[in-house]
Parts: structure tokens; sequence; C-alpha cells
């Protein structure tokens, strides 16, 4: 059974004239009459009885028109899901956006976004380093935003964003304030507030541990805003990508002798066939301009 000999059927069955059905559907009558004979054979018996110049449904007719009413229901229903996804019309995009990304930067990039496809349906997703790659594997996440200190896996492709500066963290009325740069030497002996997810966070200990630097860790929290506003509240500083404080009352400095910078990067999976959402995602993330 084949879609065009249920639209022909149905449209017969509507007009009960096979000559206005042919018209109807755009085709030749012995096309169509055809066509109804195969579906009747597929069947196993008449879907019509003619009478001199009168053409009416059988019973099996009667009792198929419903059944293939829904079909012919279903499929324009997907024909018009499909176009409305290549059209970006309610097409879904989930992304991934690293906990540690803040919004400074992104946000202005996803309003222009959603002007420029204004049918996307865009889901932004938490994600920390650990579960990025199962995530895109998976096809849980579509691309991802990323902010990593060292090269992806070659299953990945990326591209480049922005340079993100680490900076240290403090309250405004900290000895910091008087520095327009922060040695990392100057950190001894402060009380250093710990991000559980800072990509840095391994390799900015052993850091310090080479450099003979001794600080003290009173508190730890997966929680970004968590960290910002004890700090703003005098209970210590923290290491932080410069374009992720999102506290006014919060003031920095960028980190010297050695300086400490992140990627962040747009990452989807190599050789992974990408949507019309994707696309256009990707698309826009190239051409705006992310260096202000």
């Amino acid at each position: 059974m084949e879609f065009h000999q249920i639209r022909y059927f149905l449209a017969t069955a509507e007009t009960l004239n096979f000559t206005n059905a042919a018209a109807q559907c755009n085709v030749s009558q012995p096309a169509l009459t055809r066509a109804i004979k195969k579906l009747e054979h597929e069947l196993g018996g008449p879907l019509f009885r003619r009478e001199r110049n009168r053409t009416h449904l059988t019973d099996l007719g009667q009792i198929v028109r419903e059944h293939l009413q829904e079909i012919d229901s279903t499929t324009q229903n997907a024909l018009i899901a499909a176009k409305k996804f290549l059209n970006l019309e309610k097409a879904p995009l989930k992304v991934g956006i690293m906990c540690t990304i803040g919004p400074t930067r992104v946000v202005p990039f996803l309003s222009r976004f959603q002007l420029r496809h204004p049918g996307i349906d865009l889901t932004i997703y938490d994600i920390t380093p650990h579960n990025m790659t199962d995530a895109l594997l998976s096809g849980t996440l579509e691309c991802a935003l990323l902010g990593l200190p060292m090269k992806l896996h070659d299953r990945f492709d990326t591209i480049k964003l922005y340079d993100e500066r680490m900076v240290a963290v403090f309250p405004t009325d900290h000895r910091f304030r008087t520095l327009k740069q922060v040695p990392i030497i100057e950190l001894t002996g402060e009380r250093y507030l710990d991000r559980l997810n800072c990509e840095f966070r391994n390799s900015f200990f052993k850091l310090l541990e080479e450099m003979c630097v001794k600080v003290s860790v009173p508190y730890r929290s997966e929680r970004e805003d968590w960290i910002q506003n004890m700090v703003m509240n005098g209970m210590g500083i923290c290491l932080m990508p410069e374009f992720s404080i999102s506290v006014d009352a919060l003031r920095y400095r960028p980190l010297t002798k050695p300086k400490l910078t992140r990627n962040v990067e747009m990452v989807t999976v190599a050789g992974h066939r990408q949507s019309p959402a994707v696309q256009a995602f990707v698309k826009e993330a190239k051409l705006y301009p992310w260096i202000l």
C-alpha cells in the first residue's frame, strides 16, 4: 500500500466520481483507476460499486475509509512537522554550557541568535567537564560551550570563541585592591574558597605547591553563585574566569607570574550529522563578534 493510493481512494470516496477525483489529485483518470484497483487487490475486495452513472462505497470501502483517513492525517502531520523542523520552526536544540562559563558574553550571543532564529526551541543544560563527553557522544546534547585548559580528544570538533583570563576575586576592602595585577605568590596566607568544578582546580593547587604558596581552604562548593557571595561577605578570595563574575560588588585583578588563561570553545562531535538547528547555531557562533 502506497500513500498515493490512499490519497486517490479518499478523494474518490469524497467525490464519488472517478473523473472529479482524478482532477482533484491532478492525475489522469486511468492512473487513478489503476491505483484503486491495485489497492482493492491488496485489501482483498472491491472498494466501490458502480450503478450506471452513480458510484458508491462498498461495505469494505466504508470500513477501510476511516482507517485510511487516520493514516493520511498522520502522514500530513508528519510532513508538516518535518517542514517546520527543516525551516527551523519549533526545531529543538539542546546545548550544554559548562557551569564555570558566565553569562556576560554568552547571553548577548543567545539574544542575537533568538532574534535571527525565533523558531528554534533552545534548551540549555548545566554541565561539568566530567559529564560533557558522555552527553555529547550519546546525543543527549547536540553541542556544548566549554572552557578547558587542555586540548579535547579528536572525537570532537571545536570552534574557538574567545580567550578568558583567570582572575583573583576579592571583596572591596581587600588588600588586592591596591594592585593592578596579583602575582601568584601574593596569595600566600589567604583564605581560599575552593570552586569544586573549576577546570583549573587540580593544576592550580599543584602550581601553589610547586611555588611553596600556602593558602587555607575553609570552604568548598560546586555552586558558583555561593562562592561569589561568600567572597562578597569577606569569607575569602577565589580564582575565577573573568567573565563569570556576576556579583557587582566584587573586585578582581588578573593573575600573573604565571598568567592563567583559558579558551572558550564550541564543541560538537566529529563526523556526526548535524540537525539544521545545530548548523544554524554553529554558523551564528562563527559569525558573532566575541572579541569586544
